[in-house]
């Protein structure tokens, strides 16, 4: 979602930069011939919409030359972020710097492909002479996931179902993430002190959209974080993306072009899913008054799915996993309560989005959230997992 995932494969709305092909630009003149082949006329890079904080990225930029074009994503660990989104070099570490292009090169972007899921095409994998990594991707040309239908969201949940049922966990890789949900949220919880501040929550924003009883729940959802972590990391596994929501995914043809696999690893089957609808709606791709059918016909289409490919398991494991997964957003409510009183911008920052738009969408899915927290304290117990701890 916009203040935490990656890239959308938009072009931003600013100014495209002709390039020189002698090889300005780190020798992306250069670099696209080597690529893309012989062409006539200049190259133009225009920006594309990504997470600017994440340490990994040094830029996204669509290339055109001639007729020919691609998307350029360039990996770095020397862009010199601090804190939550520093590049790593553990290669086990959600944010380790060249998991992008080690995936990609590997082929395992591709392991769901025929089940109606696919990566990009690789075009070239560059390692520059300053250490960074260029990936020359194909521009996939479909319409973007952040303009689907409901029903589009539901078939490319269905895929994800049969795609996870089928492939498993897949053959570890040293440099596929490890414990990702822990290690993301651990640093994605400032300033939780705010959940316990009266004048936070009696912001105008806050309390116009907020719903009643939301602060009980969240604080909640905070105190319980360790035993629903503890659950997540119980669950049966699944070679997962990790950063699966609208803007990640096109549509190629019937099937899905996803995007940005920079955290893909293990995680609980149902985990992806349980991340992809509540961020359709924290971005105003799909209205949250949809949210409850949308939430309910998606995961019957991913269970629908799973049953295709021939999976076995018991499905309540799978409904726990969705809910359990909204400890992702344990971060988000107190992110809410400290920017109340910010300007309120779309992913990239481009353009301003209603304030109260977006506290009103944000606020009903917390509370969705909320009630998926209680599910899944009401179903571990029956499935054999300890009791969530006492209510505050």
């Amino acid at each position: 979602m916009s203040d935490t995932e990656d890239v959308d494969v938009e072009v931003a709305e600013t100014d495209v930069a002709e390039v020189d092909t002698d090889g300005p630009e780190d020798g992306v003149g250069t670099e696209a011939l080597d690529v893309l082949g012989p062409f006539s006329g200049p190259v133009f890079l225009a920006p594309v919409t990504h997470n600017p904080k994440n340490g990994v990225t040094a830029g996204v930029w669509a290339v055109t030359a001639g007729d020919r074009t691609a998307v350029l994503k360039v990996l770095t660990r020397t862009k010199g972020t601090t804190g939550h989104w520093a590049a790593s070099d553990d290669p086990r570490h959600w944010n380790y710097w060249r998991r992008e292009a080690d995936i990609h090169v590997s082929g395992l972007a591709q392991v769901w492909r025929p089940y109606g899921i696919r990566a990009p095409r690789l075009l070239a994998c560059v390692e520059r002479a300053n250490g960074d990594v260029a990936l020359w991707l194909e521009r996939v040309g479909g319409g973007p996931g952040t303009r689907w239908t409901v029903e589009r969201h539901i078939e490319h949940v269905r895929r994800l179902g049969a795609a996870q049922g089928a492939v498993g966990e897949t053959l570890d890789r040293p440099w596929l993430s490890r414990r990702f949900l822990r290690e993301y949220i651990a640093g994605m919880t400032p300033g939780q002190e705010l959940l316990d501040d009266d004048e936070a929550w009696r912001q105008p924003l806050v309390r116009e959209h907020f719903p009643a009883g939301l602060r009980h729940d969240m604080v909640r959802l905070h105190h319980d974080r360790e035993w629903f972590l503890q659950i997540m990391e119980s669950l049966p596994r699944a070679f997962c993306h990790l950063d699966m929501w609208p803007a990640n995914v096109r549509s190629d043809g019937p099937d899905s072009a996803l995007f940005d696999w920079a955290f893909a690893g293990d995680g609980a089957l149902g985990e992806d899913l349980g991340n992809y609808l509540p961020d359709s709606v924290f971005d105003l791709f799909v209205p949250a008054a949809r949210l409850p059918g949308y939430a309910a016909a998606a995961y019957e289409a991913y269970l629908h799915g799973l049953r295709e490919s021939g999976w076995k398991g018991d499905e309540h494991l799978v409904r726990l996993a969705v809910c359990a997964s909204a400890v992702k957003y344990d971060w988000l409510t107190t992110a809410m309560l400290a920017r109340a009183g910010e300007a309120q911008v779309d992913y990239g920052g481009n353009r301003p989005v209603s304030a109260e738009l977006r506290y009103r969408e944000r606020g009903l899915t917390l509370a969705f959230l909320a009630d998926w927290a209680r599910e899944a304290r009401a179903l571990a117990p029956r499935l054999g997992f300890p009791q969530a701890p006492s209510g505050r």
